[in-house]
């Protein structure tokens, strides 16, 4: 099986401490997400986060395809980083780091997602067709949420590839 690595920075004019306070609550996640995917959170999103912490939501990634997901928030330093995985779900693989860190004007986000598709040559196939694609659309909608939400730092660009590794 192919590992995939996605990475993206986002630089946005607000504190590290609002920034941390709206990355790490769980039920932000739907905010940041395009209506089209239905995500809906089932359970774990009514405390702040924690380690150990399983979230349970379900989503329809592509089209005509609708799953369970349920991630384990595995590792967090408070302000700093947190790291979530998929227990279950459509990957075979889905370990996603999320780390907040304080520049001149605001923060630097960075999400660092290394992941498998299932399925072997057919989920090689479909990478560039279909994940790759949707993974793009997803981060783009949530570059701009994050855009309308809080701004934009002038000068500073925002970054997404996606790499085979």
């Amino acid at each position: 099986m192919q590992l995939y690595q996605l990475n993206a920075r986002q630089y946005l004019p607000m504190t590290k401490q609002a920034a941390w306070e709206f990355l790490s609550d769980p039920k932000n996640l739907k905010v940041i997400t395009p209506e089209h995917m239905g995500f809906h959170i089932l359970a774990g999103a009514d405390r702040p986060m924690f380690e150990g912490q399983i979230i349970q939501y379900k989503v329809s990634p592509f089209p005509g395809f609708k799953t369970k997901w349920v991630s384990e928030i595995t590792s967090v330093k408070e302000g700093e980083y947190f790291v979530d995985k998929q227990l279950f779900g459509p990957y075979s693989l889905w370990h996603h780091k999320h780390f907040i860190r304080e520049i001149t004007g605001g923060v630097v986000m960075e999400d660092v997602i290394d992941y498998k598709i299932p399925l072997g040559i057919l989920g090689r196939i479909a990478h560039p067709i279909i994940v790759k694609k949707q993974l793009k659309q997803i981060f783009s909608f949530r570059e701009q949420k994050l855009r309308d939400l809080f701004g934009s730092l002038e000068g500073k660009e925002t970054f997404l590839e996606i790499k085979a590794i």
